[in-house]
């Protein structure tokens, strides 16, 4: 029994890296039906002023997450949530039928018929693999479309702000934990799930994991749980959207602004960033495994980075 136990143990935390890499290389794949249809975000992909906007709109929407949780707005949290993400369902939907070769009109009518569909499922049955497959194409969706936005100096500029942001709100502020049980509490799936044990339901067991990542929540901030009950092994590791998508906005950006020769179709600083932060997955993960908080973003976006500069700099363009 203990061998079975290690080697799904391993198994699931070998899940998060092989996400990661998925959302990498199907938002790089997606990247010339976003910019057909025209989904950038910002103007001027250069400016070093669009991480600021970024980090403002993302500042400004935790604020009023925040809000929600401290006044027990539960209804009016879930519903910005799910709007939150049906509007984000359209575009990834919309960039997948572009991609296949549909009209306008189809992509269209489509993209919006799918996203209903999509955000029905997640509400009426999110089991774990279904919140899985939505999560990852949702990460790759918005991955892409900041990734055709923004050159990679912008997007290293906030891949350093976001992971300096992350280290203090997780370690200093520990609002990002306050955050990030409050989501969880109210069961809202913008995070992907990796059962630890056979069986496990996502539906009938809740939120049982030990969760990775920038939303790593210690067992210590549940002081309603008994002694027996903190020392229970919990059934599944979480880890948020964010941890997957940023380090593919790098991955992307390297990919459509740096485009040469390299491997299966991806330029040279795609592929290193890709393994960089796949390193920086592994380092985060070894951390999680000690049971404390950590915010994911500084090792993903660190590895994410490094291996970008080592594909620019010594590999070249």
């Amino acid at each position: 029994m203990a061998e079975n136990k290690g080697f799904r143990e391993i198994l699931a935390l070998a899940a998060m890296p092989v996400m990661l890499i998925l959302v990498e290389i199907i938002a790089v794949i997606l990247a010339v039906p976003m910019i057909q249809s025209g989904y950038a975000v910002f103007e001027d992909p250069s400016s070093l002023e669009n991480p600021i906007w970024f980090i403002a709109m993302l500042l400004g929407f935790t604020l009023i997450l925040l809000i929600l949780l401290k006044y027990h707005m539960k209804r009016v949290l879930q519903a910005l949530i799910w709007a939150s993400l049906f509007l984000s369902f359209i575009y990834v939907f919309s960039g997948l039928l572009a991609l296949a070769g549909a009209d306008m009109t189809v992509v269209t009518a489509g993209g919006l018929i799918i996203a209903v569909g999509a955000t029905i499922l997640l509400i009426r049955f999110p089991e774990w693999y279904v919140v899985d497959v939505l999560g990852v194409l949702l990460s790759a969706g918005i991955a892409s479309i900041f990734g055709i936005s923004l050159e990679p100096v912008p997007v290293i500029l906030l891949l350093i702000l976001l992971a300096v942001y992350d280290a203090i709100s997780v370690y200093r502020t520990k609002h990002m934990l306050t955050l990030a049980e409050g989501v969880i509490e109210n069961r809202m799936p913008i995070m992907v799930v990796v059962p630890k044990r056979e069986g496990y339901s996502f539906i009938r067991d809740g939120i049982g994991g030990n969760i990775s990542g920038n939303e790593t929540i210690p067992d210590t901030k549940k002081p309603h749980l008994d002694a027996s009950e903190e020392k229970k092994e919990r059934a599944a590791y979480l880890m948020g959207l964010g941890d997957l998508i940023m380090p593919a906005i790098l991955v992307v950006s390297a990919a459509v602004f740096l485009p040469g020769s390299g491997i299966f179709g991806f330029s040279i600083p795609a592929v290193t960033t890709i393994a960089g932060s796949v390193c920086g997955m592994i380092v985060l993960l070894y951390f999680v495994s000690s049971g404390k908080p950590q915010a994911g973003l500084p090792p993903l976006n660190g590895g994410a980075i490094i291996g970008f500069l080592i594909g620019y700099l010594i590999f070249g363009i």
